[in-house]
Formats: C-alpha cells, structure tokens, sequence
C-alpha cells in the first residue's frame, strides 16, 4: 500500500482567515454565517474599470507577505493575481465553489471554502507496475479564466455528436445581409380571353436576426419572468440570498447568459388559497440552486442537469412514454433534434402536419403529456424563434400557394399568369 502525507499550509489559511476578518479588502468576505466559505475579488487586469488599489490589494499584499512585491522591481497585479491563485489551487486546505462563483458581473468573484483537515490529503491506493500514488479529490480545474458555466457547455458541446450535413443556428439561417420577401397580389381579369392575370409586388427588407431562446418562468400557473437570449448557452438556476448581494448578472453583455429564478412575487402570498403551494415552492427552489445549463449544439439543443432538485420535460422529439427525466450528472438530454425538424418541415411544406418546438421542463415534479401545468410549482418553457420563424415561413407560402390554386380553379384554362416586379429597398 502506498500513502502521502498532508502538505501544511497553515501559514497560507490563518493568513486567509485574518485577511477575511479584518473587513479592510475590498470583495474579500465570507460566504455563508459559517464562515467556511470566502469570496475573493476576480476582476481581470484588463478591464477598463480595473482599480489596482481595490481589485488587486489582496493579491498585493500576499505580494508583499511572501517578500515578493518589489521581485525584478516590477509592480504587476497580474502576477500578484498569479501568485495567490497558484497557492489556493496547491493548498489541500483550499477548495474552490465553482457554482458559487461569479465571473460574468461588473465585480467578478471567486469562492473557495477551508477543507476540514480529515478531508485534506491523499488517499491510500494500491499500487501496480510501479505506478505513482492518486490523488483522491485534490485535481483542480485549469488555472483559465472561464467560468464553470462556460466549461459545463465546452463540455456538452464535447459530449453530444455533431452531424455534419445540418447547420442551422440562428446566424447561419438569417445572416444580417438576407432580406425578408413580402408579396403582394393584385387580380386582374382578361376579359377578351378570360384568363387570370396575377401581378405580384416582391418586396425586399432587411431580416432581424432571431435570439436563440425565448424562456418563461412559471410558478403555479402564474408567468413570473420572461427573457430572450441572444447566444448558445444560458444556464437558469436559482441563486439563493447571501450576506453580501452579488451584482445582478448581465443579459446583455458578450458573456455566458444567467437566468435567475426570483422568489415568488408579493401579491401571490395575499392569495389565502395559494399559502400551502407558497410554502412548498420556497422549500423546493433551493434545491434548483445549480440548475440547468441549455447549449445549442450542431445537432439541437441540449440540456445538462446540475442541480439536486428532480427535473422532468417535454417537448416535440422525446422519444419515451410517461416522464422524461433528466437524469443528474449523465450525458446531456437532446430536447431538440434540428435533423427531425428538417424532416418534419420538409414535410410540412408537402403538406404534412405542422410541426411542433416547444419544451417544457417542470422542476421538482413529475411531467406526464396529459397534466395541466398550471398546478406545477416551477415551469420553464423554451421555445426557439428561429424554429418558429421558419415554421411562418412554410404556412406564409403554402396559404399563397392555397391562393394561387383556389384562383386557378376559377380561370377557365386553370392556369395562372403571374407578373412578378421587384421593389429594391432604398
């Protein structure tokens, strides 16, 4: 059998702890009443708000408590940064929190807890062919600026398999270059040779491009949120109080997109018949802390459950009877398959059934195809504009096609003579 001794840093963690306690850091806080858990200020150097006094005084005064501040007479946040953060990341007495972190705010922060000392070390493993002992829980995420959000998606993207012969997100469908063609019919009659002459005006304008997800937030039938979100990826969860409120998370920035779920609003509690339902949607929402992250990936769109709380869905391509669960921490659940939609439109456009795009996830409860989902304490629904833009677009085109038949059966020769002029947009 093979063993390692703990590695004391205790120098590092009564440091930490003094820091946190002096209250003379900007950002530098506990976490939770307990205090095991800490955040840290993580504001990029780059950043044209940046304040080296502020942002970067903790990082500086490690610095200088190692006798490193004035190494090769240079003063650099960013290596001041580099140093704390290598030292956290060695240190068996650190764990970093990635769901609690966040790193998409104005000011960013990351939050580590103190590991207990019997939860610090290596464990014992048994060791073959001369291979070295293996760390139980102390590897660590790369040293990237990423945040987890940003990872759990790298890691969908990696997981799911991408077909080739389909590339259909928003962008490519719609590019800000292509123009949207209106018609306008105009019937005229032959008298002379009584045929049907139909002068149709094309129109060209500029197409908007589409956002990616269009989500609504639903607590007993009640709609307590809506967001449209422009981007792949967007995770919802629900983000519990903290002694110190972060600052709201962007939805308009470049970034990874955050859908918080709020507390039930005010005027649901005067209802006296909902107190029960009340009381049950605030014990269920901190178990939604983690959440779900949606990815579009070139297959569809995906979704990968991290929270603790169950959650079931719905939507136009599952292909089980009763619930549909999404299982925790298991390979990413398609919602969305672009392959069959293709298949579904392209027959739409023959004439077929219209095809469907909305999903529906419930949290906490079980999700049958009959159930009304007005009694669910948490809806979601997710619909994808550009999905339904297209659908429009086959309805917009088999209702002129209707048109044109219906005129057709009415001209003596059956036939249709179209005159088409185009109006450019100036």
């Amino acid at each position: 059998m093979a063993s390692g001794r703990i590695r004391s840093t205790r120098r590092l963690r009564s440091w930490i702890v003094e820091q946190v306690n002096s209250g003379k850091y900007h950002g530098l806080v506990w976490d939770n009443p307990e205090k095991t858990m800490f955040r840290i200020p993580w504001k990029h150097a780059g950043k044209q708000d940046f304040r080296t006094d502020e942002d970067a005084a903790i990082f500086k005064a490690w610095a200088e408590f190692k006798g490193k501040l004035l190494e090769n007479g240079n003063s650099d946040p960013a290596s001041w940064k580099t140093r704390l953060r290598c030292a956290l990341n060695k240190s068996p007495e650190f764990c970093e929190v990635n769901e609690r972190s966040q790193l998409d705010i104005s000011e960013p922060y990351k939050v580590y807890r103190l590991v207990p000392l019997e939860q610090q070390g290596v464990v014992k493993v048994k060791k073959e062919k001369g291979e070295k002992p293996v760390r139980s829980s102390r590897r660590r995420r790369s040293e990237s600026e990423q945040d987890e959000e940003q990872i759990a998606c790298k890691k969908i993207k990696e997981e799911v398999t991408v077909p080739q012969s389909i590339n259909m997100s928003a962008q490519e469908i719609i590019p800000h270059t292509e123009r949207e063609i209106t018609l306008q019919a105009e019937v005229e009659t032959d008298n002379n040779n009584e045929d049907i002459q139909v002068n149709f005006t094309i129109e060209a304008v500029e197409k908007r491009v589409l956002h990616s997800f269009h989500i609504t937030v639903h607590y007993i039938g009640q709609e307590v949120l809506r967001r449209e979100i422009m981007g792949n990826d967007v995770r919802i969860a629900y983000l519990p109080p903290s002694p110190v409120p972060p600052s709201p998370p962007s939805l308009n920035s470049t970034g990874f997109h955050r859908i918080p779920l709020p507390d039930p609003p005010s005027d649901m509690s005067s209802d006296p018949s909902l107190a029960p339902r009340l009381t049950a949607l605030n014990k269920l929402l901190p178990f939604m802390e983690s959440g779900i992250v949606l990815t579009s990936a070139g297959g569809g769109i995906y979704a990968k459950r991290f929270c603790q709380g169950r959650v079931f869905w719905r939507g136009p391509h599952n292909t089980t009877t009763g619930p549909c669960k999404m299982e925790r921490a298991s390979e990413p659940t398609q919602l969305f398959n672009k392959d069959i939609f293709k298949q579904e439109l392209d027959a739409f456009r023959s004439g077929g059934k219209q095809p469907q795009s909305e999903i529906t996830l419930c949290f906490g409860e079980e999700l049958y195809d009959g159930d009304n989902i007005d009694d669910k304490h948490i809806i979601i629904k997710i619909s994808i504009p550009w999905v339904e833009s297209q659908i429009n677009e086959v309805k917009t085109l088999r209702d002129s096609i209707a048109i044109l038949k219906s005129l057709a059966s009415q001209s003596p020769t059956g036939e249709v003579t179209l005159n088409l002029v185009e109006l450019l947009q100036q």
